[in-house]
Formats: C-alpha cells, structure tokens, sequence
C-alpha cells in the first residue's frame, strides 16, 4: 500500500553539528496523545518533590552532577551559568527557596516534579504548534521565537534551539527558555516530551526518565506513549 498524497513524515532530532559538538549529550524522547487538563497529579508531584528534597538535603542544586554538567555547557558556549540555568537548575533553585513550585498544567506539573527528582532538564511541547520537523541545531539567527507573553525575539545566530521546519524557535538557549507558543495549555492533546543530559551518567538515567515519564502518562491518562533514546547513531524520532 503506498502512502497517502498529503501525509509526510515528522521527526524530532539533534543536528549532526550538535553531536559532535556534545558527545556526551543524551536525549530521552516521549511522545503521547490523549492529554488533559482535568487529570490530578498531587500524588505524583508530592513523591517526585520528596525525591528532589532528599537530593538536595544539605547542598544545594549547582552541587549535583547533573546541573554542574550543563553548567559547564552553557559556560563553554559563551553563556554566564549564573545568568542562565537550565531549566532544571531554575526549577531545583526555585524549589530550595519556596519549598514548592506553582501549579500550572497537570502534565507540566508532572513534568517539572520529574524533572526536580531527576535534577535533568524536561522539555513538554504542545505538537500541534510544531511544524514538520523538529530540530535542536544551530540557529540561523531569523528564527521567530515567542515568549510567554507573546513578544517576538530573534536568537543570536549560533545559539543552540528548538527549530521547526517553518523557522520557528520552540526553545532559546537550548535547555534555558521554552517559547510561549508552543507551551502545554487547557486544549493540549498530543506532546512531546524531551530530556536532555550531558554528565556520566546521563544515558542511563535519560532512560530512566523517560521510562518514568511513560509510565506516568499510562497511569494518569490511560494513553500510550511512544519513547525511546536518542543517540548520534539513531539521531531521529517519529513525531507521526
């Protein structure tokens, strides 16, 4: 049977310039339909935090090896680490201070306690705001990023994104800053979740993430997630 006029493949992956820049990097990729925002993750979030509390018992975030790995990251493209964090260090900070982070979407909520527990960055994005493929590369410098508040930003050209096949940037600064247009909201039904590691162990405990995430998403929302890990040698995953 061959494939129907009009239906074309969709793939989330990082360039090749991006592994090998980062040998080290690991990526574990969920992708599921059938979210809402009527689920209940009180529960879930409570357990994850607890994990997060107990990491952090006596220390603080920039001490894990998780958060020191990217800092050196972004410390080696040109980006202050103190001025920019990745998204799990701004949560694992916020969440030493405050003792609890905002709710503000189930799946995010969800998310974000995953991402305390496992001190990675998670990255949840709304796939009916993507288009055609979805790249971490390089950027150009002509992405049209929107931030939450519906500003229009351009990256610096070199800087690391989330870019889609229409040259819109669903992430800045790699791990730092999600956009505000493609961010999980009320009528989200189909994501993508991404978990991005660069320190020892980071392709084990990607893995585990991922693994943790599906079976959250199969308990909460009775959906099937699709996941995987991805490598430089099997660099892309199906979003269709």
């Amino acid at each position: 049977m061959g494939i129907a006029a009009g239906w074309w493949a969709m793939y989330f992956q990082h360039s090749t310039a991006m592994w090998s820049a980062h040998p080290d990097l690991a990526a574990g990729v969920v992708r599921a339909d059938g979210v809402t925002a009527t689920a209940e993750v009180g529960e879930q979030v409570a357990r994850f935090s607890a994990v997060a509390a107990e990491r952090l018992a006596g220390r603080t975030e920039s001490d894990l090896p998780e958060i020191q790995a990217w800092r050196r990251t972004f410390a080696a493209m040109g980006l202050k680490p103190t001025q920019y964090r990745c998204a799990s260090e701004a949560l694992l900070r916020r969440f030493r201070k405050e003792g609890e982070l905002p709710r503000i979407h189930p799946l995010i909520d969800l998310c974000n306690a995953i991402s305390l527990a496992f001190a990675v960055p998670v990255a949840a994005i709304d796939l009916a705001r993507v288009t055609g493929d979805l790249t971490v590369r390089p950027a150009a410098g002509d992405e049209i990023y929107e931030t939450f508040s519906r500003e229009v930003e351009n990256p610096e050209p070199g800087e690391v994104v989330f870019a889609d096949s229409a040259g819109r940037a669903h992430a800045r600064r790699w791990t730092n800053r999600q956009s505000g247009y493609s961010a999980v909201r009320a009528g989200t039904s189909s994501v993508l979740i991404v978990a991005e590691a660069l320190h020892a162990t980071a392709a084990t405990d990607v893995t585990k993430l991922a693994q943790t995430v599906s079976d959250e998403l199969t308990a909460i929302w009775h959906t099937t997630p699709i996941s995987a890990t991805l490598t430089a040698t099997t660099p892309r995953f199906p979003l269709t």
